[in-house]
C-alpha cells in the first residue's frame, strides 16, 4: 500500500508512538484521580506532554495547555466559549467544516459573521482581512493552512493585526501542527486548536487547546474534574476548565512519544521532506494532459498537499480507480471545505488530493506519477 493521505490522518508514524501506547494501556490509571502508582504514572504522562506541547507551541506554560479529543472538539470550545449573541466574527472561506458549522450555529443566535474570500489560486485576500480586522470585532478564526490547498497563512501578520485591535486570534492549526512553526507569543494567537492525529503524528482521539495567559472561555462541557468536587460550578482553573472527565491517557501516552521524536528529529528537517515530495509530484503530474491542479505552488513554503482533477472525471472515481488498481491511498470529494469548493467550482466534481508524509518516498511519488498517467 502507498499512502498518500497524511492530510486526513497519519498511517505512518514512529514505532516509539504505538510502543507508548502499549505500554500506557498496562501501566497507567486515572491521571490525577489518585494518590497511587498507576495514578502518578498517568499523571506524569499528562503534564509532561502539556509541557512538550507548550514548548512547541511556544504557548506560556505547560497549564494552558487543555486536552480534547480533536481539533473539532477544540474548535468548538473556542467558538461557543468566547462568542455571545450580537457580537462581530471574522472567518475565512479557507475554513473546514469543524469551523463554519460551529461559526453558523452562533449565527442562528444572533453573531454577525463575515467570511473573508481568497484569490484565484486559493490565497487568501489580506488587504480584505486587514480592512476587516477593526473596532466592534470580537475573534478572528483564521485556519494556518488550507486542507485543500496546501495554501499556508501568514500568521504572524494577521495575529498582529489582531493584536493591534485587540480582536482575539483564533487559529485552526489541524494542517500544521508538527510540520510549521508556530509561536503563540510572536504570532500573536490567542487561541490555538490543534489534532493529534495528523502532523503531530499521534494517535487518533488526541488534540488540544491552548490559551494565551488572560483568556478564559466557557467550557464545552462540565462534570467531574478531579478537583473542587463539592462546588456546584465547575472549576475556571487552567488546564481542568477545558477538561471534564477521564482524559485519554493512552493516546496522550502515545502523543507525547510522537512529539518528542517531532522536537528530537526537528520540525524543518521533517517538513523540508515532506515539501521536497510534494513538490516533485506535482513538477511531473502538472505535465499530463487534462490536469488541473489547486492552490498556489509559486511559494514553496505550503503543506504538503496537490489537490488535482483529470478532466471532467469524477474525483471519487479516480481516487477509486487508484486505490482499487494501484493500492494508493488518496482522498476525494470535499474535503469539509465547501466554500473553497464553491470558490473553484469543484461542488459537483470535488477533487483528489494527495498528501505527502516525510516517511513517504520518492518511489511513492513515482508510482503515483504513473498510475494517473495510465488513467
Amino acid at each position: 500500500m502507498i499512502y498518500l493521505d497524511s492530510s486526513a490522518t497519519s498511517f505512518y508514524r514512529p514505532p516509539q508512538v504505538g510502543e507508548a501506547v502499549s505500554r500506557a494501556i498496562n501501566s497507567i490509571g486515572n491521571a490525577s484521580r489518585g494518590v497511587h502508582e498507576a495514578s502518578l504514572i498517568g499523571g506524569r504522562i499528562v503534564f509532561e506532554t502539556r509541557q512538550s506541547l507548550a514548548e512547541l507551541f511556544h504557548a506560556e506554560g505547560p497549564e494552558q495547555v487543555a486536552f480534547t479529543a480533536n481539533a473539532t472538539e477544540s474548535l468548538n470550545m473556542a467558538i461557543k466559549g468566547i462568542l455571545n449573541p450580537g457580537d462581530r466574527a471574522v472567518t475565512t472561506v479557507m475554513e473546514h467544516n469543524s469551523v463554519l458549522r460551529p461559526l453558523y450555529e452562533m449565527e442562528k443566535v444572533g453573531v454577525s459573521l463575515q467570511i473573508i474570500g481568497t484569490d484565484a489560486s486559493g490565497r487568501l485576500d489580506m488587504a480584505s482581512l486587514e480592512k476587516a480586522i477593526g473596532s466592534g470585532i470580537k475573534a478572528l478564526f483564521c485556519t494556518h493552512a488550507s486542507n485543500l490547498t496546501g495554501n499556508v497563512n501568514d500568521i504572524r501578520r494577521i495575529g498582529r493585526w489582531c493584536r493591534e485591535k485587540k480582536v482575539l486570534f483564533v487559529v485552526d492549526a489541524s494542517q500544521t501542527a508538527g510540520i510549521f512553526p508556530i509561536d503563540m507569543e510572536k504570532d500573536c494567537i490567542d487561541i490555538l486548536c490543534f489534532t493529534g492525529h495528523k502532523g503531530l503524528m499521534g494517535p487518533q482521539g488526541t488534540g488540544g487547546i491552548c490559551l494565551g495567559k488572560g483568556i478564559s472561555i466557557r467550557p464545552l462541557v462540565t462534570g467531574g474534574s478531579g478537583i473542587h468536587t463539592f462546588d456546584k460550578e465547575h472549576p475556571s482553573c487552567m488546564p481542568e476548565a477545558l477538561e471534564a472527565g477521564t482524559l485519554n491517557g493512552h493516546g496522550i501516552a502515545g502523543l507525547k512519544a510522537a512529539i518528542e521524536y517531532i522536537l528530537d528529529t526537528g520540525i524543518e528537517l521533517i517538513r523540508e521532506k515532506e515539501q521536497k515530495l510534494a513538490k516533485a509530484f506535482y513538477e511531473q503530474v502538472r505535465e499530463i494532459p487534462g490536469i488541473r491542479i489547486y492552490g498556489d505552488f509559486s511559494d514553496e513554503n505550503r503543506v504538503a498537499i496537490v489537490s488535482l482533477n483529470l478532466g471532467d472525471e469524477d474525483s471519487g472515481e479516480v481516487s477509486d480507480w487508484l486505490s482499487q488498481n494501484y493500492n494508493i491511498c488518496t482522498r476525494a470529494g470535499g474535503h469539509c471545505a465547501p466554500l473553497m469548493h464553491k470558490a473553484f467550482g469543484t461542488v459537483e466534481q470535488g477533487m483528489v488530493r494527495f498528501s505527502f508524509s516525510g516517511f513517504n518516498s520518492m518511489e511513492d511519488v513515482s508510482a503515483a506519477v504513473n498510475a494517473l498517467k495510465e488513467f
